[in-house]
């Protein structure tokens, strides 16, 4: 049997072996999130071990990371651009950074309210915008709707963030489609004129206020006092625990229902496997981590709730379709400047 040359066999090694390593050991897609949670690295851990895919992520607000992709342009690395709240969707839709795609899997698994019609952003998360008020000040039932923090017994009484928050102007982009521009309007200044103190901080900052006593109710997402009752702070949790939510509008339309979402970058070089990540986003199995790790509700009806938030119950969410109130957005703006919400 002949000997084969040295520089042939190594040859001939490298190629078998480049035969037997995975398609996709150099396949990558590229993320500008501007989430920022533990819960979110390990989903791109399990996904990139699942299908090989490398997962590299860019994190930043996300009107910035709007402003990033537009000033790359065509030569933009970015795949997929992730974000929380249907209004910040809807600012990249309106800067023309995404693009449509459509997949039977996400239109399976991402209901008709949770994703722009036109398939630019998929909605991966809900997030609800709820009252919540202090247990020994306000008594089951007193109040209902998001309407009813307009009576004028609560004057002296309301904590709210400032109309920078995206969240509040989302609510707001929900009722001007809901009651209309008018009676939203009307609304929101009675709502002001019944502040305890000027907006500032966080949602965690008006909780905390809450169960403080420096005023009886607020408005904040759902998440933020679960992160409290949870937190290994025995202070935090010990004030989280005099707080009592409310699910308004039961009765009408539901309760606000917000998303985080993504959508496929526009100039995107790894289209396919953007897709594939958002489809794998929205799985029962990425679905029950994100709930678990980062107290969101999952975006379909009959799976895991996280057990603090089930503990709450049940409730009947708005079925508004989220772009709608994204599409609010700016009408939401120059409405809560007119009422004096700052």
């Amino acid at each position: 049997m002949r000997r084969l040359p040295l520089a042939v066999f190594f040859s001939w090694a490298a190629l078998l072996l480049a035969a037997a390593t995975p398609a996709f050991a150099a396949e990558q897609v590229n993320v500008y999130s501007a989430r920022h949670y533990d819960a979110d690295t390990k989903l791109f851990e399990v996904f990139t071990k699942e299908t090989g895919i490398k997962v590299n992520v860019v994190e930043d607000e996300a009107d910035k990371l709007i402003q990033r992709i537009k000033a790359e342009g065509a030569n933009s690395p970015a795949d997929l651009f992730i974000t929380v709240d249907a209004g910040r969707l809807w600012r990249a839709q309106e800067a023309n950074v995404l693009q449509p795609v459509r997949s039977e899997k996400l239109e399976q698994l991402v209901p008709a309210q949770l994703r722009e019609p036109g398939g630019l952003w998929y909605g991966l998360t809900k997030r609800v915008r709820i009252i919540m008020v202090n247990k020994d000040k306000v008594q089951p039932g007193e109040i209902k709707r998001y309407e009813d923090l307009a009576d004028p017994k609560w004057k002296g009484r309301i904590c709210l963030r400032s109309s920078n928050a995206v969240y509040n102007q989302s609510l707001i982009g929900s009722m001007i489609a809901a009651d209309g521009l008018q009676a939203t309007e009307t609304w929101a200044k009675a709502v002001i004129a019944n502040l305890a103190k000027p907006p500032r901080g966080a949602d965690i900052d008006q909780i905390l206020s809450v169960a403080a006593g420096e005023c009886d109710v607020t408005l904040a997402n759902n998440y933020y006092l679960a992160r409290l009752i949870h937190s290994p702070k025995a202070s935090e949790h010990d004030r989280a625990m005099k707080i009592a939510v409310v699910f308004p509008n039961q009765e009408d339309r539901g309760t606000h229902s917000n998303i985080s979402g993504a959508g496929v970058v526009r100039s995107a070089p790894h289209k396919d496997n953007a897709v594939k990540l958002l489809e794998f986003l929205a799985s029962d199995e990425a679905q029950k981590l994100v709930a678990d790790e980062n107290y969101e509700y999952p975006i379909r009806d009959g799976l895991p709730v996280q057990t603090t938030l089930a503990g709450w119950g049940q409730f009947k969410t708005d079925a508004m379709n989220a772009a709608v109130f994204g599409r609010n957005n700016a009408d939401a703006l120059k409405l809560m400047d007119r009422a004096g919400w700052r």
